[in-house]
């Protein structure tokens, strides 16, 4: 389902990116529409798939996750049923908080959170070591989080 976006419904995303929890008559008033349109619209932006859904963004280090991790994974083997498993099994970790599949050097790109290094230790070696298919991972360890976002930049102006 195909759907063009208006002025509306951009400003109505970049607000909720914002904010998802603001009152539809307080969302409705930032973007000069009636709290019935914006309830329309937001039902059809998320029918449509243009939102995908709602989330807290919680403070990792305010519940103990104090880690955040990046990892690299070259696989010897790119059969589809040999990528499909190693899916899952990155989507099934809850401490993934991210997992990309790109070209290049690395066949995958993993973002972590981890209580402690021991803990990274050992999903290595559930995710990693266990694995047939992985030839080699490569493990950066962030001192710090200076951005974290998953907004996207939304033109008002198209």
């Amino acid at each position: 389902m195909s759907t063009s976006l208006d002025s509306f419904d951009r400003k109505l995303l970049m607000e909720l990116q914002e904010n998802a929890q603001i009152p539809q008559n307080e969302l409705g008033a930032r973007v000069n529409l009636s709290t019935a349109a914006v309830n329309r619209r937001l039902r059809r932006l998320s029918e449509a798939g243009i939102i995908e859904r709602y989330a807290a963004i919680v403070s990792p280090d305010k519940v103990t996750y104090n880690l955040t991790i990046i990892a690299t994974v070259e696989v010897e083997s790119e059969q589809l049923d040999h990528l499909d498993a190693m899916r899952r099994s990155f989507t099934q970790c809850p401490q993934v908080q991210q997992c990309y599949y790109v070209a290049g050097e690395w066949d995958f790109v993993l973002i972590f959170t981890a209580r402690s290094m021991d803990e990274y230790t050992e999903l290595t070696r559930q995710l990693f070591l266990s694995n047939n298919n992985i030839k080699r991972f490569k493990t950066l360890v962030s001192m710090s989080r200076v951005k974290v976002g998953l907004s996207i930049p939304i033109d008002v102006d198209e």
